[in-house]
């Protein structure tokens, strides 16, 4: 399994990933589970997976073939789409027809072909837009009144950002909370793994502004997860029965 999650704010887009895969308890492996596409200045785009990676694997393939044929046209890459809905629908119609091409051929041995993105971005003159694409292609969109989105094991992560992320939440506190979120998400999953990937896509930069890499025993991510923990503990002491 995974955690992915991503936040739309004012200021920007905030993503983050871990990529632990889990195929029984003696075979987990490391595969990356955030990919971006840019033409800076003129479009970013971040997808998100979770779920199947024969699915996921497979449609990201897909996606990145129709980028690169000469033929493609609008309806078909989603660095030629007009808009952001429409790389949303272009994504989704994409996992769509894997997952069933792989249902059909697993169906026999029952195999799970399930899987959920989020797709994140900007095209030049437009808004910033994220939408969460379910197994069956279609997809709901991140708003001011829910500005984050979390796809695979996001149950522990998810308190946090209810309390703290708002559309004119910082990036920098942004970024703090994913970290916390996923910190949470460690601590009590462990389908779900380092090393992390982090992205920022800041407003109209349409480029990703921020790129991380945040290996097992990072510093900074230990420092951050002791500190939260100690004010748990102290702010816990302080509530009365």
């Amino acid at each position: 399994m995974t955690y992915c999650v991503g936040l739309l704010l004012d200021a920007g887009m905030v993503l983050l990933s871990d990529t632990r895969t889990n195929a029984g308890l003696d075979n987990i492996a490391t595969y990356q589970k955030m990919f971006t596409f840019e033409e800076p200045g003129e479009r970013v785009i971040a997808i998100l997976t979770a779920g199947s990676l024969s699915t996921t694997q497979t449609a990201i393939a897909r996606l990145r073939e129709a980028i690169d044929d000469p033929e493609a046209g609008p309806e078909s890459s989603i660095m030629l789409a007009p808009t952001m809905l429409a790389v949303a629908e272009i994504v989704g119609n994409t996992m769509a027809a894997v997952r069933k091409d792989i249902e059909d051929k697993m169906n026999a041995t029952k195999v799970s072909a399930t899987a959920s993105m989020i797709v994140a971005g900007q095209r030049a003159g437009g808004a910033m837009r994220m939408f969460l694409i379910y197994p069956e292609g279609n997809f709901i969109e991140a708003t001011e009144d829910t500005p984050f989105l979390q796809i695979g094991e996001h149950k522990y992560g998810k308190p946090i950002l209810d309390r703290v992320v708002k559309p004119a939440t910082s990036l920098a506190d942004a970024q703090k909370a994913v970290l916390l979120s996923m910190d949470s998400t460690l601590r009590s999953n462990l389908s779900v793994g380092m090393p992390l990937d982090l992205a920022v896509i800041e407003k109209d930069a349409c480029r990703v502004t921020l790129r991380r890499r945040i290996e097992a025993g990072d510093e900074g991510f230990r420092a951050m997860s002791e500190a939260w923990s100690a004010a748990l503990r102290d702010s816990f002491s302080k509530v009365p029965v």
